[in-house]
């Protein structure tokens, strides 16, 4: 019966829909080495929770502009063409985390509203979260549907891409903003410290089970598979033993990962 609640409810079919293409996002991370980038985007979201609760402005949309503003400065000062952020990324990381903790000190911003940001709740979605969580959803499985073989060659190396006529910097600048606008959404579900559980370990998880003569398409595949199980095993465990929702997701993906890794 708790699921007939419209607040379990949503929260349930947006844990559908983010556990089956979080991971599509987390295999892009992996393969393009944009760990350092991800933890930028982690902080993005912090700073960009902060301005929504210093102005009362809605989280979401502040979250998402804050991390694009974000990812276009560091492409714009991105020369080469291998398109790493390592130590500016570092630099900007520890700059929002700066402007986050100011920001929340001058507006007094409650403690408990600031915890909210690192642990998020999918009981929290209001309908427009819902609506751009759809939006996303379908444009991220849209692009790769379309892509994919520009997106496989872009993996594989920039500089072979680029000869075979692919635009590398449109399609890298399109999927890291795709990163960006997913770590956004994701705070509100998973909470900035638990993004990964649907970001990255579903992708780990697949990786260690699967053989590289698999490919990377089945890589995308099972993880996809994976997140969606790990996000409906988890959330339904959080209903019925009433645990965080996040955490509960997060520890499932990693035992599961961890398992997977002793298996030969």
């Amino acid at each position: 019966m708790l699921f007939l609640l419209p607040p379990v409810f949503r929260g349930f079919i947006a844990l559908i829909v983010s556990g089956a293409v979080f991971p599509l996002c987390g295999v892009t991370i992996i393969r393009l080495n944009l760990i350092p980038l991800r933890y930028m985007l982690m902080h993005g979201v912090i700073l960009g929770g902060a301005i929504a609760l210093a102005f009362s402005l809605p989280l979401v949309p502040v979250t998402i502009a804050v991390n694009t503003i974000l990812v276009l400065v560091m492409i714009k000062f991105t020369r080469n063409s291998s398109f790493g952020f390592g130590s500016s990324s570092a630099a900007v990381m520890v700059l929002g985390m700066a402007f986050a903790s100011l920001l929340t000190h001058i507006a007094d911003v409650p403690a408990k509203d600031t915890l909210d940001l690192l642990w998020g709740s999918p009981f929290a979605l209001t309908n427009k979260d819902f609506a751009v969580l759809f939006i996303l959803a379908v444009i991220i499985a849209v692009y790769l549907a379309i892509n994919l073989k520009n997106v496989l060659a872009l993996f594989y190396n920039a500089e072979v891409a680029s000869s075979l006529g692919i635009n590398v910097r449109f399609h890298y600048t399109l999927m890291v903003l795709i990163i960006a606008f997913t770590v956004a959404l994701a705070i509100k579900l998973l909470g900035a410290f638990l993004i990964d559980a649907l970001l990255i370990l579903p992708v780990l998880f697949a990786a260690s089970l699967l053989k590289k003569s698999h490919g990377i398409k089945r890589l995308f595949a099972f993880s996809s598979v994976s997140g969606l199980a790990f996000a409906v095993a988890g959330y339904f465990l959080a209903v019925v033993l009433d645990l965080p929702p996040g955490a509960t997701i997060a520890v499932i993906a990693s035992l599961a990962y961890a398992v997977s890794l002793t298996v030969k």
